[in-house]
């Protein structure tokens, strides 16, 4: 299980949005709208599906908004 990843538009360092799932159930979910409060700039943040990605633990590669498949 991973955290689902959006980068922060102020600062470009990516945020958590508190979403955990797996890679694969990410991209086979829906294309959907979400919104998440950023730690860094105190913000909130909108942001569609294909700019996230899932960051999981072991260190591989995050999968980007290009590789987004639905």
């Amino acid at each position: 299980m991973g955290m689902v990843m959006v980068r922060c538009p102020q600062t470009g360092r990516a945020i958590p949005t508190g979403i955990r799932t797996d890679r694969e159930s990410f991209r086979r979910s829906v294309v959907f709208f979400g919104r998440t409060r950023c730690p860094i700039c105190q913000s909130d943040h909108a942001w569609f599906a294909p700019e996230a990605w899932v960051h999981e633990p072991s260190g591989s590669r995050h999968h980007s908004a290009t590789s987004w498949k639905v």
